[in-house]
């Protein structure tokens, strides 16, 4: 009887012992400054500094399929009148969850920390210079002559922008002299900044300002001026059977590639997402996300976005039209220049060169190891070789290389000067 009984009182006592194998662990969110709306997955859950409960399964693998665990993804965002909106993806995934005895029981999602601070920075010093538009919607705006092929590309390329984050690369472009640049959001996602190079090798970081909850769009900031820009043009300007050209940058190919089609059909379009859409048969490939579409005056009429990749399907490719990029920067830009008469980037034969960048800066070379990771104060920055723009001051560089110990070192960076480093991991 005995052993009956005890196993009894261990059956029925199973459940509420349970729970205790489940504890709550507290996740943090904190800001500066503080009283900024928390949403999480777009539900307002509170303001900062804020605090919610849980399962411990959120944050550690249960040691039980019965566990409690997290099946989806969740994104943060804290946002702040006056204060450009800041969206973070807090967990980390998917990964399968197999049991010791090999049985799959699923995707399953983990919070990759258990506080997360956000410093929010101001609107009026980030969003600065202007924005240049082809409304066409005014009724007062004309249509400028189109141009060869050779000098589209030519006047648009140098306001193209290579994007790099640790674990994929994309394209941007320059919507402002003062370093505001457009991008998908998919890109710059999980990012807190990213490897921005420009035509010419130079590089900058360019920290991602804002991402948009519902539309595949993200800003992202360099500092200094007299960047080259590109003037966008609303969906009212687009023709179907029109000439168009993305630039951008395709993985497994040369940086800055050209690509020409035409604009296949034009509208909504529910599987790719909210948003009006341009369709293309423009060659669209990964890499070129969030690049510009750009119509035979040099505008921007769309951010290259996606393409269909479907078993005997080819030449369509979507980007997403200038006219929601548009109602995104209004909210930052109330007032848009409409100046459809300047194609695209200012550097013309016609035009004065633009006014040195006002910033202070130095110069930093690395030629070896080649393939070595660089990050420069706790952020990667690029891969060696480089030549890197820093502001003045002083900062820490990282060089990491696999199987070696990471070379650390303190640097005082100088306005204009140039320094080579030539970093030896033992």
């Amino acid at each position: 009887m005995a052993p009956f009984l005890r196993l009894g009182f261990f059956v029925l006592t199973l459940p509420l012992a349970f729970p205790a194998r489940v504890i709550a662990d507290r996740f943090q969110i904190t800001s500066t400054p503080v009283g900024a709306t928390v949403e999480i997955d777009g539900v307002a859950a509170g303001t900062t500094p804020f605090e919610k409960d849980f399962p411990g399964g959120y944050f550690h693998k249960t040691k039980t399929a019965l566990g409690s665990r997290l099946g989806h993804p969740m994104t943060l965002r804290v946002s702040l009148e006056g204060y450009a909106t800041k969206e973070v993806q807090i967990t980390e995934g998917p990964m399968n969850w197999v049991s010791l005895k090999g049985h799959n029981h699923g995707e399953y999602w983990l919070l990759k920390t258990d506080r997360v601070h956000v410093n929010l920075v101001p609107i009026s010093q980030t969003f600065t210079g202007k924005l240049t538009a082809n409304l066409g919607t005014s009724g007062t705006v004309s249509l400028q002559p189109t141009i060869t092929l050779e000098d589209l590309v030519a006047k648009t390329k140098p306001a193209v922008v290579y994007l790099k984050g640790l674990q994929k690369s994309g394209t941007g472009f320059f919507v402002t002299d003062t370093g505001v640049i457009a991008t998908n959001a998919h890109l710059a996602r999980e990012e807190n900044s990213l490897l921005a190079r420009l035509l010419g090798g130079e590089q900058f970081e360019a920290k991602v300002v804002y991402i948009d909850a519902e539309l595949d769009i993200a800003l992202v900031k360099v500092e200094g001026s007299g960047f080259p820009h590109l003037t966008l043009a609303d969906d009212s300007m687009v023709r179907q059977g029109e000439s168009v050209l993305a630039i951008g940058n395709p993985g497994d190919a040369m940086l800055f590639s050209v690509t020409k089609g035409i604009v296949s059909a034009v509208g909504k379009l529910a599987s790719a997402g909210p948003g009006t859409w341009i369709q293309t048969d423009a060659p669209i490939n990964p890499g070129n996300s969030g690049g510009p579409l750009l119509n035979a005056r040099g505008e921007v009429i769309g951010i290259n976005t996606q393409k269909v990749v479907k078993k005997d399907v080819g030449g369509i490719g979507f980007a997403l039209s200038a006219t929601d990029l548009l109602a995104v920067l209004n909210r930052f830009y109330p007032q848009v220049e409409a100046v459809p008469e300047k194609l695209a980037a200012p550097n013309t034969p016609e035009e004065p060169a633009p006014p040195p960048r006002t910033n202070s800066y130095g110069t930093v070379v690395f030629s070896e190891p080649e393939g070595a990771d660089i990050w420069v104060d706790h952020t990667f920055v690029g891969s060696v070789p480089a030549k890197l723009k820093l502001s003045s001051g002083s900062h820490l560089i990282v060089i990491k290389v696999p199987g070696h110990a990471d070379w650390i070192r303190r640097i005082d960076v100088l306005a204009s000067s140039q320094v080579s480093l030539n970093p030896e991991p033992e």
